[in-house]
């Protein structure tokens, strides 16, 4: 069983004044963190909303610094379990993600099919790409090598 698992993380930012800057410094430091080794997983703006349901920006600032909600999106492949999925997924990022508070939101079993269709998009990009540059060398090589033909 495949499935995509998202953790919430509160990533804390310093000598930020508003709430877009607060986001962006996250998502960056965030994704320094995580990359290369992580490079696959994608990081969003997290939901917040107030007790009474209002909802509320990602980051909360105070005294110039910042705690911002992201989510963190992974898809775990060949696992027993939703709870085997959420368990891999918290691992995987808390590793990289040091002294970053995470909670598992939400596990999805993905079907078969979503699964095939991601890897065939990636298989047919790569091939298409192959293709074009095989067709690009061809024609940069053969203006050269014209003289030796004739």
């Amino acid at each position: 069983m495949n499935c995509r698992v998202v953790v919430e993380a509160a990533v804390p930012v310093f000598d930020v004044e508003t709430p877009d800057e607060a986001i962006r410094i996250a998502i960056s430091k965030t994704g320094e963190m995580l990359n290369p080794d992580l490079n696959y997983v994608e990081i969003n703006m997290g939901e917040r909303t107030s007790p009474s349901g209002e909802e509320l920006p990602p980051a909360f600032i105070a005294a110039d610094e910042a705690l911002v909600a992201l989510e963190l999106e992974m898809t775990v492949f060949n696992v027993e379990r939703e709870e085997h999925a959420s368990r891999i997924a918290r691992k995987e990022i808390g590793q990289l993600l040091e002294n970053i508070p995470l909670e598992v939101i939400e596990v999805e079993e993905l079907e078969e099919d979503e699964v095939d269709d991601e890897s065939d998009t990636e298989t047919e990009e790569s091939s298409t790409a192959e293709t074009d540059d095989e067709e690009t060398d061809d024609e940069e090589i053969l203006p050269e090598f014209e003289d030796l033909v004739e």
